[in-house]
């Protein structure tokens, strides 16, 4: 029987990792075209990837809870099982490993927007939608994607720099977007078997600066200077540039040593294994065009 999903961003860097981990698991694949009637193009589907966010953090408070409903709303009439790819800002700044039972205590405005968009989620649970939310780090992606490795730490590596937010020491989670696209295939695939609402922490890959910058060196053969983030900038353009402010306001986590707990992810999908950091690093360079002679 033909398995079809539903991306929503069908643009995003989302969309563009798990279209062709889903093609290759099998399944066929619809593209949803914003602004056209959602429940419309849910039906017949049996999965709907949520790639869909705002484009650098734009309106949150409104746009974030008004595809929460459309997205309620068509797996409601379609049958079709959500998979979220969640972020960390429900935990706050709480001690770690953060799991599927860490309280949600965000600490932030965008936290706060998305702890309340995930209890509607959870709440939808009793009234039939079934929803596997998937918390992952900061996305790690190949391509063209906005990810933290082009805003930010390899953002001057051509000029011998890596570009670290926070203190170098400071251990934090990544997902390698090809990871997160195969695991989220994989929970897909034993969705009848899972709870109604399944919160699922994706460990991925966790790093320091320090680490970042030893494994690059140890590839390149090369020594790298660090550079700090210009957080000075962003405060001063907050007052006026949306982005500047949003982004400042999530300064605390490149400061929160955090990690997520794997526990859940191998007990449902005991044969997952996340890339090697040093292949994610590899991989990485290649993108960016930088040579490597210390593999």
């Amino acid at each position: 029987m033909t398995k079809t999903a539903l991306l929503l961003g069908a643009s995003g860097k989302i969309a563009r990792h798990f279209r062709p981990a889903l093609r290759a698991a099998g399944w066929e694949t619809r593209d949803y075209k914003r602004g056209t009637d959602m429940t419309a193009a849910a039906m017949g589907c049996d999965l709907i990837v949520n790639g869909m966010n705002p484009p650098n953090y734009h309106n949150w408070a409104e746009i974030i809870p008004a595809i929460t409903t459309d997205v309620l709303a068509a797996a409601k009439a379609s049958g079709a099982t959500v998979i979220v790819p969640g972020n960390v800002y429900v935990y706050g700044n709480q001690p770690g490993p953060w799991s599927e039972t860490t309280p949600h205590k965000p600490v932030s405005r965008k936290g706060r927007i998305r702890a309340e968009m995930e209890a509607r989620y959870r709440k939808a649970a009793g009234e039939g939608v079934r929803t596997i939310m998937l918390h992952a780090g900061d996305f790690i992606g190949l391509g063209d994607d906005e990810d933290i490795m082009q805003y930010a730490y390899l953002r001057a590596i051509k000029s011998g720099k890596l570009t670290l937010l926070g203190p170098a020491d400071v251990r934090r989670a990544h997902a390698f977007l090809p990871d997160l696209a195969r695991a989220a295939v994989g929970l897909a695939e034993i969705r009848a078997t899972l709870p109604a609402y399944c919160d699922v922490p994706f460990t991925g890959q966790t790093f320091s600066g320090a680490e970042l910058k030893a494994e690059i060196e140890r590839q390149t053969g090369r020594s790298l200077k660090t550079a700090r983030f210009p957080w000075w900038i962003m405060s001063l353009a907050a007052p006026v540039w949306e982005l500047a402010r949003e982004m400042k306001e999530m300064r605390y986590l490149f400061e929160t040593p955090h990690a997520l707990d794997g526990k859940r992810l191998a007990e449902l999908l005991p044969g997952f294994q996340p890339t090697p950091l040093s292949d994610v690093v590899s991989q990485t360079l290649t993108r960016f065009g930088v040579a490597q002679s210390g593999r």
